[in-house]
């Protein structure tokens, strides 16, 4: 692989079905690798799904070689248990990232869609239509946790890109603002669909 190329592991945890996305990036192009959701029997003990999304990302890391690994941040419901049952399944994800040395960020629902629709509330299926314009999807998305996976991967990519080191500041009291949606058009020039 090139200096100027990283492959993204993108999850969406979930001890029912967990989402997957892998997109490798060379210079400005985005290509997905592999994208999909494995489905978990509920009526298996919990330890077991969470041995077998172990071994589901140790069999896509020795697979695809991703450089750096994006999960989404569990969001805050009223359901105890189900917010302890999804932190065990993105515990299981993390904890086999770095085993094997690989770098984990994490992103709270509303950043991914903030990245990939410009909207932090946006819909699934708005995720899913800006995911088609931004990089070739060719499968058909059978859960949205697929998809999710990959506006993760995704989104991961955008941030890292945004955070390059700037070789000049001006004084802050000459800089000229602007405003979020400018910035957001200056980082990603590729995203914008001209009629």
């Amino acid at each position: 692989m090139s200096p100027n190329s990283k492959i993204i592991l993108g999850i969406d945890p979930g001890t029912v079905i967990m989402g997957f996305g892998l997109i490798k990036v060379q210079g400005q192009q985005i290509e997905m690798l592999e994208m999909n959701a494995i489905k978990l029997n509920a009526k298996k003990d919990m330890y077991e799904r969470l041995g077998i999304i172990n071994k589901v990302i140790q069999e896509l890391i020795d697979k695809h070689q991703p450089n750096q690994m994006a999960i989404e941040a569990p969001f805050f419901g009223k359901n105890v248990q189900s917010m302890l049952k999804l932190g065990r399944a993105q515990g299981v994800a993390i904890a086999v990232a770095m085993a094997n040395d690989i770098p984990v960020s994490e992103y709270s629902p509303k950043k991914v869609k903030q990245a990939i629709t410009g909207n932090g509330n946006a819909s699934k299926d708005e995720i899913l239509k800006m995911l088609s314009h931004i990089v070739p999807l060719s499968q058909e998305i059978k859960h949205f946790d697929a998809s999710d996976a990959l506006a993760v991967a995704i989104c991961h990519h955008f941030n890292s890109k945004s955070f390059t080191p700037k070789t000049s500041v001006r004084p802050k009291s000459k800089q000229k603002k602007t405003s979020e949606w400018e910035n957001f058009i200056k980082r990603n020039p590729n995203r914008i669909i001209k009629p």
